[in-house]
């Protein structure tokens, strides 16, 4: 069964209510709340054709037991059974689901979880919202420049404490900070996972649309606009990308992942001071972004500073063990020192990480020559 995770939090923090009359209470509708807050960031057109990613059908709404429990305890045992006894929900890591494709293929990542369980719990006559870890952050790769995307929980107050739920496997549950988000922001998650996923899969048009959404309805959202950068970048439009970033980073100035692709943007521009700058600042705040690093080693091995390029890797290697890309830092690292065998090892087990990495796989024909 994927792990929940549970942990106790301070403030209130409610993401739908109750409407109540002198004998009865109307449910609120949080969908079309959801649509009237859409329709206000991008007009009514755009947004009747958004997908709100906790949104039931019939056919998922009729899952539920159609007696209700009378406790909120009960109501929550109700759905978490819903989710993994009766559909027997599996971890997927791709695509992002909305709440019924998840119910629909019994699959789903971890928003794709959390989207079926806030669907499912406010059916319930219970008030659940969505919860941003952000001291788990997931980072990718890309051309050079990283790709970013967040993780989240579901959160629901029982007995004045915040319980989450989590649908991460394999992964240690020791989080610490917790940042409760309304449904935009949410949203904003949603189709920025998806950008990223296309981004990831060579698809940079429907990226573009996708994370267009994301930072047109959460304007302020750094991740979104941190990935609109990225395919600004991509696709030749400099100005652009460095608008996308400065506008992320006066959103959040201290995120070293927006930090990095900038650097790297000022860098390619010509505007090696300004990039040294910000490199600078990114290492004072101690950062625990690999990538940052990565970045850092091609520096030093551009300036034939091997050494302190393996001091970067070595860095980078302790905070992401399991990235491919690191290892292939490595392999940079180890052939520019002339230590091949190390060099094999870490090619080997970025390969075994991702397959299709190419620059494994450049590699991977040079050594095998």
């Amino acid at each position: 069964m994927p792990a929940m995770h549970r942990r106790a939090a301070g403030v209130l923090v409610a993401a739908t209510s109750f409407l109540a009359g002198c004998t009865t209470y109307q449910r609120f509708d949080s969908v079309a709340h959801l649509r009237e807050q859409f329709a206000t960031q991008v007009g009514s057109a755009t947004a009747a054709q958004l997908v709100v990613p906790f949104e039931l059908d019939d056919q998922v709404r009729t899952a539920l037991p159609a007696h209700r429990q009378s406790t909120p305890d009960r109501r929550l045992t109700q759905v978490m059974d819903l989710i993994f006894e009766k559909l027997r929900i599996t971890y997927q890591l791709a695509p992002t689901r909305t709440a019924v494709e998840a119910f629909n293929t019994r699959r789903g990542n971890c928003l794709s979880f959390v989207n079926l369980f806030v669907g499912l719990a406010r059916n319930n006559d219970l008030n659940p919202f969505y919860v941003e870890v952000t001291d788990y952050q997931k980072w990718s790769h890309q051309a050079g420049m990283v790709v970013s995307q967040g993780h989240i929980v579901a959160g629901l107050y029982l007995g004045g404490e915040l319980q989450t739920y989590d649908f991460l496997p394999y992964r240690p549950k020791a989080y610490r900070n917790f940042h409760p988000i309304d449904d935009v922001q949410a949203s904003a998650h949603y189709y920025n996972n998806l950008g990223a996923e296309a981004l990831l899969d060579g698809d940079v048009q429907e990226a573009r649309r996708l994370i267009e959404i994301a930072s047109s309805i959460a304007p302020t959202f750094p991740k979104a606009l941190n990935n609109l950068g990225v395919i600004r970048a991509r696709t030749g439009d400099t100005a652009g990308a460095e608008e996308a970033y400065r506008r992320a980073l006066a959103a959040e100035p201290d995120n070293s992942i927006v930090m990095t692709n900038m650097a790297r943007l000022l860098q390619q521009a010509g505007r090696g001071d300004e990039a040294m700058r910000m490199l600078t600042s990114i290492e004072a705040s101690n950062t625990s972004n690999p990538y940052f690093f990565v970045y850092q080693a091609d520096m030093a091995l551009a300036r034939g500073d091997q050494k302190k390029a393996l001091d970067y890797m070595s860095k980078a290697l302790g905070l992401d063990s399991d990235s491919a890309d690191v290892h292939v830092g490595l392999v940079k690292v180890y052939l520019a020192l002339g230590d091949t065998e190390k060099a094999r090892h870490h090619l080997s087990r970025a390969l075994s990480l991702d397959a299709t990495n190419e620059e494994a796989r450049r590699y991977a024909t040079m050594l095998g020559r």
